[in-house]
């Protein structure tokens, strides 16, 4: 079967699953919505970073990315849809491929979105203590926002295919990116900023203090997403239906 009705099989999937739809929706509202609070509560502190300050809504919004993600997948798990899903396309990889294509390309046009959003809300709470940021930087700031939100979606779809359970991805990732990544943090360093979630989150920063730049923290974001989605896939190929 071609690769374009595929995808179109798998996009109707998303956009009629009311729990996706909200997901998505919450992306938008929680990460838009703790943006503006932050932007009200603003501090004169020295170390104040205002592109983190305006975007720093990510940080909660990233868990309805991931459970985005997680639902996207472990739906199929459910009532045997795993099995009609491959007995309408034999082609596992492509199955595969058009899922993943299916869930990145909303989440990064809700991300984008979400990205500018956040800004708009939080600067009109900054006020001048946002005057400095350069349009390159917001730029590069709402653009990294929605890129850093696809891809922690992406990591929880990768995930749940290997894990065969949106429950167990969940119970993995949230905790991960609430709690274990800054008790780590406190423990072991400079390791931390290797993280998936901290790597990702340099390009939110005006300036981090990060071993990694802005784009290079994205990019091993997107290594761990890799790999978790090649094991996703490797887990869709080989084990049963």
């Amino acid at each position: 079967m071609p690769f374009a009705p595929v995808l179109r099989s798998e996009w109707l999937k998303i956009r009629t699953l009311r729990s996706l739809c909200g997901a998505l929706l919450a992306v938008f509202a929680v990460s838009t919505g703790f943006s503006a609070l932050a932007g009200i509560s603003s501090t004169s502190d020295p170390e104040f970073d205002p592109l983190f300050m305006a975007l720093s809504g990510a940080g909660p919004g990233q868990i309805a990315a991931i459970a985005f993600g997680a639902t996207a997948v472990s739906s199929e798990f459910h009532g045997g849809g795993l099995r009609l899903s491959l007995a309408a396309v034999p082609q596992r990889g492509r199955w595969f491929a058009a899922k993943i294509v299916a869930i990145g390309v909303p989440a990064l046009l809700v991300g984008l979105v979400t990205g500018f959003a956040s800004l708009a809300a939080a600067r009109a709470g900054l006020g001048e203590a946002a005057s400095g940021l350069t349009a390159g930087e917001q730029v590069r700031g709402v653009v990294g926002c929605g890129i850093y939100l696809t891809l922690m979606a992406l990591l929880a779809a990768g995930l749940t295919a290997l894990l065969r359970s949106g429950v167990a991805t969940l119970s993995i990732l949230i905790p991960f990116v609430l709690i274990v990544s800054f008790v780590i943090g406190d423990v072991a360093g400079g390791l931390t900023d290797f993280l998936p979630d901290r790597a990702g989150q340099v390009i939110l920063y005006e300036t981090s203090d990060s071993s990694l730049g802005p784009w290079t923290g994205l990019a091993v974001t997107a290594l761990w997403t890799g790999a978790a989605l090649l094991a996703g896939a490797w887990s869709v190929r080989r084990r049963d239906a």
